[in-house]
């Protein structure tokens, strides 16, 4: 795929959203990144459900740590994984409060030494709380950058250094989120909606409906 076809691409993803951003609920930088930990191999909408009754009740790394993981786990049971995510998510909060006095850093060393905190998840927060033009690549935007022939690789890390090099400067920061949202409701994994995509003709995909 040529520059020029990159950057139609993200121009009509960027009039049709000029304002992205995900679709996990969040009123902070913490209370983002406790979602995003607990959303691997789960929905945003499940996330969704357990913080909305968590947060009212603890929503700091203070009060979360106190909860301990007896306390936390019926908050987020509905959840995926969830005995290793209160873990996790405890052990989190120790770490914030003993090394970054309760503050989530802006560094991808430091996030990526919190449990439950891998490339993805750093970049998330990286890009969505502080600004950075990071590429969290998931399973969407793997699964988008290799069909469209944006920025085929074959692993996401190939994936992650490839989308940040071709996609075009200007639209980096919102990159991720455009990516995802058009992995999640159009490009669908088994029966991608090629009718209805805004894409259709700059899209390199061999099977197209």
């Amino acid at each position: 795929m040529n520059q020029e076809k990159r950057r139609l691409i993200f121009e009509r993803f960027q009039t049709q959203n000029p304002n992205p951003t995900t679709e996990l609920n969040y009123n902070s930088h913490f209370e983002l990144l406790i979602a995003v930990i607990l959303s691997a191999q789960a929905t945003d909408i499940s996330v969704n459900k357990a913080t909305d009754k968590l947060y009212p009740v603890a929503n700091t790394p203070a009060s979360i740590y106190a909860l301990g993981v007896d306390g936390l786990t019926p908050y987020i049971k509905t959840i995926g994984l969830y005995n290793s995510k209160a873990e996790n998510v405890i052990n989190t909060c120790r770490l914030l409060l003993d090394r970054h006095e309760g503050q989530v850093p802006c560094d991808r060393v430091a996030l990526e030494a919190l449990p439950g905190v891998g490339r993805k998840t750093a970049n998330v927060i990286l890009n969505t709380a502080f600004g950075l033009p990071t590429m969290a690549v998931d399973t969407h935007i793997f699964r988008v950058s290799n069909r469209t022939k944006l920025a085929p690789g074959k692993t996401v890390l190939e994936v992650e250094k490839n989308l940040l090099k071709f996609v075009p400067k200007a639209f980096l920061l919102n990159a991720h989120h455009w990516l995802i949202l058009h992995g999640r409701y159009t490009c669908l994994a088994r029966k991608p909606k090629c009718q209805n995509c805004i894409i259709k003709d700059l899209c390199e995909f061999k099977d197209k409906e």
